[in-house]
C-alpha cells in the first residue's frame, strides 16, 4: 500500500547562528509523521540553489523566511498531497518542476529542501526502518571518515585569517566511535598548543573550531599538527589534515590577497604555496583551492597535487551537475563536497554522490556554517556510500548532534568504518 502524503506544514525556526531558517512537518495518511530542518550556509558559492528570504527589514534584518513557509503551505504541500512518499524521485521532481527555475529562485530551495527531507523521513518512520536504510537504496552504505573543524578563519572566524578551516581527518583507526575519541583529543591539545604558542584564541567560530589570531596562515598548521603528536597520534598515519581553503572569499582583481601574510599570489602563487605546504605537513585535502571560475587552475592544481591529496571542489561545483559534469571532462578535481541545501532536493543530492563515484572521483558529505539539531545530513552521509563526512568541529549541539547520530547508527547495525581505505589512492598502508 502507497505511503500517501496527507499534508505539509511549515514553521520559521532559527539556525545555529540565530538565523532564520525552514523547519517542515510531512504527515502521512498512515499517521505517520516527521519534520526536517534545513541548513543555511555563510561561505556560499554564486552558483548556488537560490536561498528565499523576504527581504522585510523589520523582521530579523531582511533575513527571515515567512514567504518559504507559506510557499510550503500554500504551493508544495497542495501539490504533492496524495503522491507516494517512498517514491523519493517523482516527489522531487514534482517540487522541482513546480518552481521551475533552474536556481529554484522562485519558491526556494530552502522550503523545496525542507519538503523533500520531511517527507523522506516521515516514509522511513512509515516504513519502520532507519532513515540511513530508507535513503541507502541500492548504494552500499557505511559509516564515514568525519573531516572535523580544529581552527577556522575566514567568514567562520570573522576573518581573523583568510584561510577558512583547518580539520583533522581520523582515518587510521577501526571504528568512527574511535576516530571521534581521536579528534576530541586533539581539538583539546589544539587549545593547549595555541595558549602555549602565545596566540590569542576568541573562543569558536562558526562550526566549533577554534578561532586563533595567528602570525600567518601557514601556523595553524603547524599548530594542528603539532596538537596531533600531542594527543598521542602519528600524523599522515593515524590523522591526516583537510584544509578549506575558500578562497573566493581573499580573491580580488585576480590576485589571492592573504593579508595576515603580507603577500598577494596569482594562481601559480597559490598553486606553488599549496604544494609547499603538503610537502612540509600531513595534508591530505585541499578544498576551494582556488576561484570556484578559475577552471583552468584547478585543472593545473589536481594535476600538480591530485596523486597526493584529495582536491576538493565546493564552491567549484556547488552540488551542481552540469558543474560536476564540467569538471569531471577538464579534470578540474578529484572529489566534490555535497551540500543539499546548494541544490534543494535529495534526489539531486544523491545524483551528484552516484555520479562522483561512476567518475572514479570521491564525495564528501558536508553540513553547512548555519546548521540545526536536526541529524538528517548524518543519516545522508551514512547512506551515500561516499565514506567522507564534514560536520564541523566536536563543540555545540547542533554538530554534536551529527556525531551523536552517527555514533548511534554504528552501536545499531553491522556498517564497516570507512577508515583509511578511502584515501587509499594516497596514501599506503
Amino acid at each position: 500500500m502507497p505511503l500517501t502524503v496527507r499534508r505539509l506544514r511549515a514553521l520559521e525556526i532559527l539556525d545555529s547562528r540565530g538565523r532564520p531558517t525552514v523547519a517542515v512537518e510531512a504527515e502521512l495518511t498512515s499517521g505517520a509523521s516527521a519534520w526536517a530542518q534545513v541548513p543555511s550556509g555563510a561561505s556560499t558559492g554564486r552558483h548556488e540553489a537560490c536561498e528565499l528570504r523576504d527581504g522585510d527589514p523589520s523582521r530579523y534584518g531582511g533575513e527571515g523566511v515567512r514567504q518559504a513557509v507559506e510557499n510550503v503551505e500554500r504551493i508544495l504541500g497542495p501539490a504533492v498531497e496524495g503522491m507516494d512518499a517512498a517514491d523519493q524521485q517523482a516527489l522531487d521532481e514534482r517540487l522541482i518542476a513546480l518552481d521551475g527555475t533552474a536556481a529554484k529562485s522562485r519558491l526556494g530551495a530552502n522550503a523545496i529542501l525542507g519538503v523533500s527531507c520531511a517527507v523522506a523521513r516521515a516514509a522511513s518512520v512509515a516504513l519502520g526502518m532507519p532513515l540511513w536504510q530508507h535513503l541507502a537504496g541500492h548504494r552500499e552504505p557505511c559509516l564515514p571518515v568525519p573531516m572535523v573543524n580544529i581552527f577556522s578563519g575566514g567568514l567562520h572566524a570573522d576573518r581573523s585569517i583568510e584561510f577558512q578551516d583547518y580539520l583533522a581527518i581520523p582515518h587510521g583507526f577501526p571504528t568512527f566511535a574511535a576516530a571521534v575519541e581521536a579528534v576530541v583529543a586533539i581539538h583539546r591539545a589544539a587549545f593547549r598548543q595555541t595558549k602555549a604558542a602565545g596566540y590569542r584564541l576568541t573562543g569558536v567560530a562558526d562550526e566549533g573550531g577554534w578561532g586563533p589570531h595567528v602570525a600567518s596562515n601557514e601556523h595553524c598548521l603547524e599548530l594542528l599538527t603539532a596538537a596531533i603528536e600531542q594527543a598521542g597520534y602519528r600524523p599522515g598515519e593515524q590523522v591526516s589534515i583537510g584544509l578549506d581553503v575558500a578562497s573566493s572569499h581573499f580573491f580580488e582583481d585576480g590576485l589571492y590577497r592573504l593579508k595576515t601574510d603580507g603577500r598577494m599570489l596569482d594562481a601559480p602563487g597559490m598553486i606553488e604555496t599549496l604544494a609547499e605546504w603538503t610537502d612540509r605537513y600531513p595534508v591530505l585535502s585541499i578544498e576551494d583551492g582556488l576561484h570556484q571560475d578559475d577552471w583552468d587552475g584547478w585543472a593545473a592544481l589536481a594535476a600538480r597535487l591530485g596523486r597526493r591529496a584529495q582536491i576538493l571542489g565546493d564552491d567549484l561545483f556547488t552540488t551542481n551537475m552540469e558543474r560536476l559534469e564540467r569538471g569531471i571532462r577538464s579534470r578540474a578535481a578529484n572529489a566534490v563536497l555535497v551540500k543539499m541545501n546548494q541544490i534543494g532536493t535529495l534526489t539531486e543530492t544523491f545524483r551528484a554522490t552516484d555520479r562522483a563515484r561512476e567518475a572514479g572521483m570521491l564525495a564528501v558529505v558536508s553540513t553547512r556554517s548555519g546548521e540545526t539539531e536536526d541529524a538528517f545530513v548524518a543519516d545522508l552521509a551514512v547512506a551515500s556510500g561516499a565514506g567522507q563526512f564534514k560536520p564541523g568541529s566536536v563543540t555545540r549541539s547542533e554538530r554534536l548532534s551529527k556525531f551523536n547520530r552517527l555514533l548511534e547508527i554504528e552501536a545499531r547495525s553491522d556498517l564497516p568504518y570507512a577508515g583509511s581505505a578511502v584515501f587509499r589512492r594516497f596514501i599506503s598502508g
